[in-house]
């Protein structure tokens, strides 16, 4: 038995509390406040996750335990740094699970990591997961990648039972990539859906959506074949195709003319894609992301709908 630590008491960060006890093992989860874990601890559940039981087995503090043999970082990635700072975790391999760019540096998830924390193992946990599907215990499967093969085989027997599956990979540039530029499509698959626009307009907004991801992972360090994996087009299926995806829920609010200001007022979870979508433009120079411009573009209010899908439409015809 291990003892994990989930840093973050969010709906993703309590769904792999509970999957690790799952998988045998002793477990932390960290919440913000006193107050938050107060609440869970009075109704043995987190109401950013409601109708699912905290196992008793989870402590719930407000702070890191003394020891750990696993740090689990399960924050937003605005808020990662902050948090980072705050709690300063020991010595030792840190899985975060956070997908987006940090806006102001342009920076990955691990790229925050690492300038907060200096040189350690790292690793990101990324994958086509929904919270409350996970806690309930159905059949899943994620990617942990990272550079160091002892830390995503840590990961592995962290999480890993029969209902979730985790695959290791070595390209950690392309997983994050790919939990970032996801999120920006599925905002532009929601609108497409939720304007009316018609099925047709959103399979071919998404496929060429992957090949942006393919285009930015290269660019950018990372391999292709990352974005035809679980953390590429895994994930960009789950996000684009229903309203349990907070990015095409609100991306469909967007498409039926609701403001964005709007919509976040009525949220208390975080939408990664609105503060990524120029943040990633931005980290990606000059590769050609004509959808997640215009996402970008579109949701500052540059550009209204109808001009966003008018100069999509009219770009040069080409071979695919």
């Amino acid at each position: 038995m291990s003892k994990v630590t989930v840093v973050g008491a969010g709906a993703w960060g309590t769904a792999l509390a509970i999957q690790a006890v799952r998988a045998g093992h002793s477990v932390t989860l960290v919440a913000r406040t006193a107050e938050a874990v107060a609440a869970i601890a009075r109704n043995h559940e987190n109401g950013r996750l409601p109708g699912v039981r905290l196992p008793d087995s989870v402590t719930v503090m407000d702070q890191l335990p003394d020891a750990s043999d696993l740090l689990v970082w399960v924050v937003p990635t605005q808020h990662l740094r902050t948090s980072l700072l705050k709690l300063r975790p020991p010595a030792g391999g840190i899985v975060i699970c956070a997908k987006g760019v940090e806006v102001g540096t342009h920076m990955l998830p691990l790229e925050v990591a690492g300038d907060v924390t200096g040189d350690r193992p790292l690793a990101v946990l990324s994958g086509p997961n929904f919270a409350h599907e996970i806690a309930a215990g159905l059949p899943a499967a994620t990617v942990v990648a990272s550079v160091n093969a002892d830390l995503r085989e840590q990961v592995r027997v962290a999480f890993g039972t029969s209902t979730f599956r985790l695959y290791g990979n070595d390209d950690p540039i392309g997983a994050q990539l790919g939990g970032a530029a996801k999120n920006v499509i599925a905002i532009a698959a929601g609108v497409v859906i939720g304007a009316g626009l018609g099925e047709n307009a959103r399979a071919a907004l998404v496929t060429r959506g992957l090949s942006e991801l393919c285009r930015l992972a290269v660019a950018l360090g990372g391999r292709a074949e990352a974005m035809t994996g679980l953390s590429g087009l895994g994930d960009l299926m789950l996000t684009c195709t229903g309203m349990s995806s907070r990015n095409f829920s609100l991306g469909h609010a967007l498409g039926q003319g609701r403001s964005l200001e709007a919509i976040l007022a009525g949220r208390t979870a975080v939408t990664e894609g609105v503060a990524t979508a120029a943040a990633l433009v931005a980290r990606a120079g000059k590769v050609e992301l004509p959808i997640c411009q215009a996402v970008a573009e579109f949701l500052s209010g540059r550009k209204t709908l109808d001009q966003s899908i008018s100069e999509l439409m009219s770009r040069p015809q080409r071979d695919e």
